[in-house]
C-alpha cells in the first residue's frame, strides 16, 4: 500500500475504531497456481495490548478455505471526496480534487480449523455480536442437531497479524486553514462517512494542539 509518511498512523486505537465500524473485511490469499484470490467476510476483532485476534469463517465450498500461507486482510474505513473549492487558498494551482479516507492492511498467516467444538463457539459468538448490533435475538443453539449440522458447511480461522499498515489520509499535507475548511465541509454534508472523517480530523487537530502546548518553551537568548 502506498502510504506517504504524513498519512501513516501507528495508534492501534485507530484500528480498533476501524474494525468496530467496518467488520466486513477483504481477505486476499494465493491459490495453488500462484494467483491472488479475494474473499469478503465478517469478522470478530479483539485486541489485548499489541496482541490482536481476528476470527471468521468461510463456506466450506469457498476455495479460499483450502488456501494456506500468508494472507492480507484489508479493512475499509470511511472515505469522502474533497473539493478544492473549499480551501481558503483554492486559487493555488497545486490545489486539486482528492479523497480523504482511512484503511488498514494486515498481514499474517491464519490458523484454520474445522472441528465442531471450536466452530460452535465461533458461530455462537459471531451471531451474538452481530445480532446485538441490530437489536436482534437469534442465537445459535449447539444443543439443536439441525443447527450443529450446519457447522459441517463451514471452515473457521483465527488471524493474528504480524504486520499492520494503517493509512489515515486526513489532509495532513495541507496547512491548518485548509484542514479546518475540509473538516467543516465534511461535518456539513450529513453523510456518515464524511461525519466520521470530520470527527477524526478534529481529534487529530486537538492532539496536535496538545502536543504543541506540552513542548518546552524556547530559551531566551
Amino acid at each position: 500500500m502506498y502510504a506517504p509518511r504524513a498519512f501513516v498512523e501507528t495508534d492501534l486505537a485507530r484500528l480498533d475504531a476501524l474494525l468496530a465500524a467496518n467488520p466486513f473485511v477483504t481477505l486476499i490469499s494465493i491459490d495453488a497456481d500462484g494467483a491472488p484470490f479475494v474473499g469478503h467476510l465478517p469478522v470478530l476483532y479483539a485486541r489485548d495490548g499489541d496482541r490482536i485476534r481476528i476470527e471468521g469463517h468461510w463456506a466450506r465450498a469457498n476455495p479460499q478455505a483450502r488456501h494456506r500461507g500468508p494472507m492480507r486482510m484489508i479493512v475499509h474505513g470511511p472515505s469522502a471526496y474533497v473539493s478544492p473549492g473549499c480551501y481558503p487558498d483554492k486559487e493555488d494551482a497545486a490545489r486539486v480534487p482528492t479523497w480523504n479516507y482511512a484503511v488498514a492492511h494486515l498481514y499474517g498467516e491464519p490458523a484454520i480449523y474445522d472441528d465442531e467444538a471450536t466452530l460452535s463457539d465461533l458461530v455462537g459468538r459471531l451471531s451474538a455480536h452481530f445480532e446485538a448490533s441490530v437489536g436482534g435475538d437469534w442465537a445459535f443453539d449447539p444443543e439443536r442437531e439441525d443447527q450443529r449440522r450446519q457447522l459441517r458447511g463451514i471452515v473457521g480461522f483465527a488471524f493474528s497479524p504480524q504486520r499492520i499498515d494503517l493509512k489515515f489520509k486526513l489532509s495532513q499535507n495541507h496547512p491548518p486553514a485548509n484542514r479546518a475548511a475540509v473538516r467543516d465541509a465534511f461535518a456539513r454534508r450529513g453523510d456518515p462517512a464524511a461525519t466520521r472523517l470530520a470527527e477524526w480530523m478534529a481529534e487529530r487537530a486537538s492532539r496536535e494542539r496538545d502536543d504543541s502546548d506540552e513542548s518546552p518553551a524556547p530559551l531566551d537568548r
